[in-house]
């Protein structure tokens, strides 16, 4: 019997039938060969004769999917595509571009850009307060000046609309703040009618490119611009990873291994730095 005050001599006969099932899912195996990891930590703790398991032997979490990039054509489609979503005043239509629009520049979670009001939109100052970031973080978002005459013209023509000003940015025909729900629905919707998913009956959203992809695509789209016009990616991407709001470098350094563009492009900066050096 193992105790505190009898543990057993070697982790090795730690036996645990349900790592050896091989039908389980290997996330799975991995989180459990990560609760035997504590065990022996535990058990190391009174005699450090026994055994450890490294990190690392199986995957204990979930692998992030790789992103769907949007090129140029696929993000104007869309964003076509949404302007012709019907509605009893056009609001509909002229919300959800915008807002996908607003997403593909700036790299917005779906969930910040929902929450914005309209006072959010610093017109002489040219930025974006985002005031309910992941884990409650808050940061100012420099615009092209082009981006803010968009929303001031969306604000205009959403007020027309209604007939009157409203505190939400982005709202629904009936004046009230867009919902994730509604958001996520009408972008699928667009995504279909132009083929990027499968249209589905009763209002399903098929799979396909997700509206959190537009994100993605913002921030490899300007990683590769970095390559291309030879700037510094070391010093570029402390700026990129506070202007999405990460809050861990690690969550933005991991678009170089999903999008394998980015990773040659970083292989071959990598290669001509190391050419220079020698020289």
């Amino acid at each position: 019997m193992i105790t505190e005050t009898n543990p057993p001599a070697k982790l090795g006969n730690f036996r645990c039938p349900l790592l050896r099932n091989l039908r389980r899912p290997l996330t799975t195996r991995g989180a459990r060969l990560s609760a035997v990891r504590l065990f022996a930590q535990w058990l190391s703790s009174f005699d450090p004769a026994h055994e450890v398991l490294p990190r690392g032997l199986l995957p204990s979490a979930i692998a992030r999917s790789r992103p769907h990039i949007y090129s140029d054509a696929e993000i104007g489609a869309i964003i076509m595509a949404a302007k012709m979503l019907p509605s009893i005043y056009g609001l509909r239509g002229l919300t959800c571009s915008t807002l996908f629009g607003l997403i593909a520049v700036t790299g917005l979670r779906i969930s910040e850009a929902l929450a914005l009001d309209g006072e959010d939109l610093e017109i002489n100052h040219g930025v974006l307060r985002v005031r309910q970031g992941k884990l409650g973080k808050e940061r100012l978002l420099p615009l092209d000046p082009s981006v803010v005459t968009r929303m001031i013209d969306y604000r205009v023509e959403r007020d027309r609309l209604i007939g009157h000003p409203v505190t939400p940015m982005f709202v629904t025909d009936k004046a009230t703040r867009l919902t994730d729900c509604a958001a996520r629905y009408n972008f699928a919707h667009a995504c279909q009618q132009i083929g990027l998913r499968t249209p589905q009956p009763y209002c399903k959203h098929g799979r396909g490119p997700r509206i959190h992809d537009l994100r993605h695509s913002f921030a490899v789209r300007t990683m590769i611009d970095w390559y291309r016009t030879g700037k510094d990616p070391a010093r570029e991407m402390i700026r990129l990873t506070t202007y999405l709001g990460h809050s861990d470098p690690s969550n933005t350094y991991w678009y170089l291994e999903a999008v394998p563009e980015l990773l040659d492009l970083a292989m071959a900066r990598a290669t001509a730095d190391g050419r220079e050096a020698v020289q």
